[in-house]
């Protein structure tokens, strides 16, 4: 199925956001990075397409 079918409105990217942010604040410096890697095994489990993951992954390294 195309990822695009499936988008979130930018409402819900809002929410995902703030819950993120939350969830990153609530592990606290010392573990924001075991969770943030943590989450995405998660999500990749989850998505089961690894070309999707890693087209994820190259598009999040753009512009730090």
């Amino acid at each position: 199925m195309n990822a695009k079918t499936q988008a979130l409105s930018i409402p819900d990217l809002e929410t995902v956001y703030d819950v993120l942010a939350q969830a990153i604040d609530q592990a606290g410096p010392e573990k924001a990075e075991l969770f943030l890697v943590k989450l995405a095994l998660l999500n990749a489990n989850a998505l089961a397409q690894p070309e999707t993951v890693r087209q994820h992954i190259q598009a999040a390294l753009q512009d730090l």
